[in-house]
C-alpha cells in the first residue's frame, strides 16, 4: 500500500560497541526531499505523493463538515420549531474547541498522527451512519442531535490541530506556504457550493440521506489516509506528563513575542468579523429588501472570492516574503470592505464586496497559518496549534455581539462597527508589534 520510504526516513544501520547492529536514528528534518520547482507554481506542493492524499482527504472532509451543518439545523429546527435551539447548537458545537483543544495538541505532538487520524475518522463515520439510521427510523429526538453534535465537534477540535500538524510533515518546508494555500483551495471549494448541495440533499433524500452521505465523505477520507506515509512522532515528549507536556506549550506560546502575536491576532477575525454571515438573513430582508435567493448568493459570494484569492496566493506565495506585512494588511482590508458591504443597497455592489471579504479573510487566514508552522518547533506544534484553533470556540461569542448590536442598531451599523474595530486592530498591532509585523516565511 505505502511506496518504499525516502532516504531521509529510512533509519541509517550503524555498529554498536559490543558488535552488534543498531538502529541509527532518523534525521530531524523529516520533510520530504524537494523536488525540482516547476515554472507554474500554483500546484506545485501536489508533485508530493503524501500531500496529495492529504488534500484529498480534506476534500471529502470538508464537504462531510458542510452538509453536516446544513443537516443538523434543519433536523433541530424541524423537531423543535425551537430558533433559539438553533442558536444553542451551534454554541454547543463551539464549546469542545475551548475545552478540547489544549489537550488535544498534547495528544497530537505524544502519538502516532496517522494511526489517531485514522481512529478519529472511524468515529465521524461511524456515528454519521448510526445517526442516518436513528432520523430514517423516526425515533430522532433534539438531545440526540446535540450530543452528535459534541462527539463531532470533539472530534474536529481534535482534528483540525492534527491536520494542521501533518502539512508540514508531508511536504518539503520550502513547500510549505504553498500547501496551506491549497489546502484552503480544498476548503473554499467546497465552501462555495457546500451549503447549497446539503440543501438540495436533503429535498432528495430527507436528513436522513444525508447522515449517509457524511459518512461515504469520511469514509472516503479514511481511504485517504490509509495509502499515506506520516513519519513518526518524536518520542521526546513522552518521557512528562500530559500537564507538563500542555504547561511547556502553554509558556512556548506566552513567552515567544511572534508566536502569542499571532495567537492573538488569530482572535481578531473569529470575535470581531466573521459574526458578520449570521446577519445575512436581515440584511437580505430588510436593507436589500430581497428574498431567500438572495441570501444564498450572499453566503455563496465570501466562498468564491476566497477560492479566487487562494488560487492567486498559491500560484505567487514564494514571492511573499513579508508574511507579517501582507497579513495585517489583509486584515485591514477585510476592516475595510466591511465598512463598505455596510454601506451597500444593491445586491450586485454587495456580492462585489463580499467576495472582497472572502479574498481578504483567506489571505490573513492562509499567511497567519503559515508563519505559525514556519516558526514553532515541530515538537510543539500540535500543542501550540491547538492554542490557535481555540479562537474557533469564542465565534458564539462574537455572533451573540452582532445580534445585540443589530437590535440596537440595526444590521448596517452594527457591520460598521465591527469593521472599523478590525482595521483599527489590524494598524495597532502594525505599531505595537513589530515581531509580527517583520515575520517573514
Amino acid at each position: 500500500m505505502h511506496e518504499p520510504l525516502p532516504p531521509r526516513y529510512a533509519a541509517a544501520v550503524e555498529p554498536a560497541p559490543n558488535g552488534r547492529v543498531k538502529a541509527a536514528a532518523p534525521e530531524a528534518q523529516p520533510a520530504p526531499r524537494a523536488a525540482p520547482p516547476p515554472r507554474f507554481q500554483t500546484f506545485s506542493s501536489l508533485r508530493y505523493r503524501d500531500f496529495r492524499f492529504l488534500w484529498v482527504g480534506t476534500l471529502f472532509m470538508s464537504a462531510g463538515q458542510l452538509v453536516q451543518q446544513v443537516t443538523l439545523g434543519w433536523l433541530v429546527y424541524d423537531l423543535t420549531g425551537s430558533s433559539v435551539l438553533l442558536g444553542l447548537l451551534q454554541a454547543v458545537r463551539a464549546m469542545p474547541f475551548l475545552v478540547v483543544s489544549p489537550v488535544a495538541g498534547v495528544m497530537v505532538d505524544r502519538f502516532d498522527r496517522r494511526k489517531m487520524l485514522m481512529l478519529l475518522q472511524v468515529i465521524l463515520t461511524v456515528t454519521a451512519m448510526g445517526m442516518g439510521v436513528v432520523v430514517g427510523s423516526g425515533a430522532a429526538q433534539a438531545w440526540m442531535v446535540f450530543v452528535f453534535g459534541v462527539i463531532t465537534a470533539a472530534s474536529w477540535a481534535i482534528m483540525q490541530p492534527l491536520r494542521q500538524t501533518l502539512v508540514s510533515k508531508v511536504v518539503p518546508r520550502a513547500e510549505l506556504p504553498n500547501a496551506v494555500a491549497l489546502a484552503s483551495v480544498a476548503f473554499n471549494t467546497i465552501k462555495v457550493v457546500g451549503p447549497a448541495l446539503g440543501g438540495v440533499l436533503i429535498g432528495f433524500f430527507g436528513a436522513s440521506g444525508n447522515f449517509f452521505v457524511q459518512g461515504a465523505a469520511y469514509l472516503g477520507v479514511l481511504v485517504s489516509i490509509g495509502f499515506m506515509y506520516v513519519p513518526p512522532t518524536e518520542p521526546s515528549s513522552h518521557r512528562a506528563s500530559l500537564w507538563s507536556n500542555l504547561k511547556e506549550g502553554l509558556a512556548y506560546a506566552w513567552r515567544t513575542p511572534a508566536i502569542s502575536a499571532l495567537l492573538v491576532a488569530g482572535l481578531v477575525p473569529s470575535i470581531l468579523a466573521m459574526p458578520y454571515q449570521s446577519l445575512m438573513p436581515v440584511f437580505a430582508k430588510d436593507v436589500l429588501h430581497m428574498g431567500p435567493e438572495s441570501l444564498g448568493l450572499l453566503l455563496a459570494a465570501p466562498g468564491v472570492g476566497a477560492m479566487l484569492f487562494t488560487l492567486l496566493l498559491a500560484s505567487f506565495t514564494h514571492l511573499i516574503h513579508r508574511k507579517g506585512v501582507v497579513m495585517l494588511c489583509a486584515m485591514g482590508m477585510m476592516g475595510v470592505c466591511l465598512i463598505l458591504f455596510s454601506r451597500t443597497t444593491t445586491l450586485p455592489m454587495a456580492l462585489l464586496v463580499l467576495v472582497g471579504i472572502g479574498g481578504c479573510q483567506i489571505l490573513y487566514n492562509a499567511n497567519n497559518m503559515t508563519l505559525l508552522q514556519l516558526l514553532i518547533p515541530d515538537e510543539l506544534l500540535g500543542r501550540v496549534m491547538s492554542i490557535y484553533m481555540i479562537n474557533q470556540g469564542f465565534s458564539p461569542a462574537g455572533a451573540l455581539f452582532a445580534g445585540i448590536g443589530t437590535q440596537f442598531f440595526g444590521a448596517p451599523t452594527t457591520i460598521a462597527i465591527m469593521g472599523a474595530l478590525v482595521a483599527v486592530m489590524a494598524v495597532l498591532m502594525a505599531c505595537f508589534n513589530p515581531e509580527m509585523r517583520d515575520a517573514k516565511g
